[in-house]
């Protein structure tokens, strides 16, 4: 089981999109701060893992580092998910079956680091 760094802070998903009108209909739209973590992610996950395209059920271990205790942990497993699941790492995070999430600090090297385990 390979774990995985990923710099940069993790943004919360509640806080990562911002309301927009596109034809009179309100509607949201991704902010950039998301954009920016979402094209980061893809480009720190080494190549071997882009389009693993992992099928089954898995369970999914995770350590995020923030800069501050204010964030809350469980804002951004959703964030990492819907990554992997863009980057084709996994097929669907409704396949997840486990979570072990740990909170630390680290003030001037916040990141996550993940590993994945399929069943």
């Amino acid at each position: 089981m390979d774990t995985i760094t990923i710099t940069g802070k993790c943004p919360a998903k509640s806080n990562s999109y911002r309301i927009i009108k596109i034809g009179g209909h309100g509607s949201l739209a991704k902010s950039g701060v998301l954009k920016n973590y979402e094209r980061n992610f893809y480009l720190q996950l080494p190549p071997s893992w882009r389009g693993k395209d992992i099928q089954g059920f898995f369970e999914f271990y995770i350590d995020v580092y923030y800069p501050t205790k204010a964030n809350d942990l469980d804002n951004c497993l959703k964030v990492v998910l819907d990554c992997l699941q863009k980057a084709k790492v996994i097929k669907n995070d409704n396949n997840c079956l486990k979570i072990v999430a740990n909170k630390a600090i680290d003030k001037i090297n916040p990141r996550i680091e993940f590993s994945i385990k399929e069943i």
